[in-house]
């Protein structure tokens, strides 16, 4: 009972608690149900070396996009999917060659992956995550959208078709109807909760690359409604903000050390899981982000131990978006946005063509049934066009004088055809 007590006192500060609020705590405390095994409900095979390590790279990519992204929104909600924007970069990187490719594999943390391993990690990673957990519901889609009238290889397209089951169309970008066909296949595949993420279609855009996740999950343990209380949460700048805090007694996977607490939610037949970290009050959320990669990662969850606690946390809903052009630039990848340095042959032989943004769009709601979330990354390839305004690029043989201007004397006159330095 002591334990409890502690809790109690724990939580005073962050809800609003009447004496009937205290006596539900004691209650859900009470009513914890103990020795609850997770299992899952179908185990998937165990994976491959190259898969490990795909799985492996995806984190580390998706920590380091996570970090930089804090280093722009610092004090503002950040929501984002490394797996959405590493599948729908995955796509185009198939399409990439030369530096560009060299780029994109140190920027997306590829290693010493094939690209034959790359793609068939995607395909089981996708496949194994839909069929994982029957009381989840989870869904990735693909699409590749070209201007027609624009070739785009062969092998490009059957690459994509094969390992990310990529749909891919050919639409009459000009036509004012053509954002809203890509849109409403974005609406479709995210379940309504991202209606569109092209507002419109320049002249030069010539391919959109788009991955769409979508997650519902019930939690394995819900919260009561009844249960959820008034409460106050404190922002980075120490003032208070209202909120809906919901609670539940239960037993949890927990980890609590002198920098912060952990807890483990499962959704459904524990398939899927939501972890929380809270830093103490002293730990600053962006020093503590600042710490997280693999290796504490890895140390962290093998620490969690199955504990009888209470839990207090709000209901939230966010959506959220974000162009990702400067933050992967930042990552390595600024050479695939270079005008005249990407290499995208592979999309087309002739090249000329860079990646002119990526953009990306999530969606959550947490409540007491459980968490909705969807996630969009979109890529848009365009062409390395002419300029607008007169060019000159001097790449050729040429015919140059020297002279003077009053009298307009021509001192010197030469043609080079082989620049050399002597």
């Amino acid at each position: 009972m002591l334990k409890k007590c502690v809790f109690i006192v724990a939580l005073l500060s962050g809800v609003l608690l009447t004496q009937c609020g205290v006596e539900k705590i004691v209650g859900l405390l009470e009513n914890t149900k103990e020795g609850e095994q997770y299992s899952f409900n179908a185990e998937p095979r165990e994976l491959k070396p190259e898969e490990v390590k795909l799985t492996a790279a995806n984190n580390r990519f998706g920590l380091k996009l996570f970090k930089e992204i804090i280093l722009e929104e610092q004090d503002k909600n950040v929501f984002i999917s490394p797996l959405s924007v590493s599948m729908a970069l995955g796509m185009t990187y198939n399409g990439a060659a030369g530096t560009t490719e060299d780029a994109m594999r140190n920027t997306l943390e590829y290693g010493d992956l094939t690209q034959q391993e790359i793609n068939e990690s995607y395909r089981y990673l996708s496949s194994m995550l839909a069929n994982l957990d029957p009381m989840a519901k989870f869904q990735i889609a693909n699409s590749i959208w070209y201007r027609l009238g624009f070739h785009v290889e062969k092998e490009f397209i059957d690459i994509n078709q094969t390992y990310f089951d990529a749909e891919v169309t050919g639409l009459n970008f000009d036509d004012p109807n053509a954002k809203d066909i890509i849109n409403n296949w974005v609406n479709q595949k995210t379940n309504g909760k991202i209606p569109d993420i092209i507002y419109k279609i320049d002249p030069e855009n010539v391919m959109f690359l788009i991955n769409a996740i979508y997650f519902k999950g019930i939690w394995k343990y819900e919260f009561d409604p009844n249960d959820t209380q008034d409460g106050l949460f404190t922002l980075p700048d120490g003032s208070k903000k209202p909120c809906r805090m919901m609670m539940q007694g239960n037993n949890f996977q927990y980890l609590q050390n002198e920098y912060f607490q952990a807890i483990d939610l499962p959704y459904g037949d524990t398939g899927f899981s939501m972890t929380i970290f809270l830093p103490e009050p002293d730990v600053h959320i962006d020093n503590f982000i600042a710490q997280i990669n693999d290796e504490n990662l890895s140390d962290w969850f093998d620490s969690f131990n199955e504990t009888e606690m209470l839990l207090s946390m709000p209901k939230f809903k966010l959506e959220y978006d974000l162009t990702l052009n400067d933050v992967l630039k930042a990552l390595g990848m600024e050479i695939a946005f270079e005008l005249w340095q990407a290499d995208f042959t592979n999309i087309n032989k002739n090249g000329g063509l860079f990646i002119s943004e990526v953009k990306h769009k999530t969606f959550v709601d947490v409540n007491e049934e459980g968490t909705e979330a969807a996630a969009v990354t979109v890529v848009t390839i365009s062409p390395t066009s002419e300029p607008d305004y007169p060019s000159m690029i001097v790449n050729r043989p040429f015919v140059f004088m020297i002279r003077e201007k009053f009298t307009n004397t021509i001192l010197f006159m030469g043609k080079i055809v082989e620049p050399v330095l002597e």
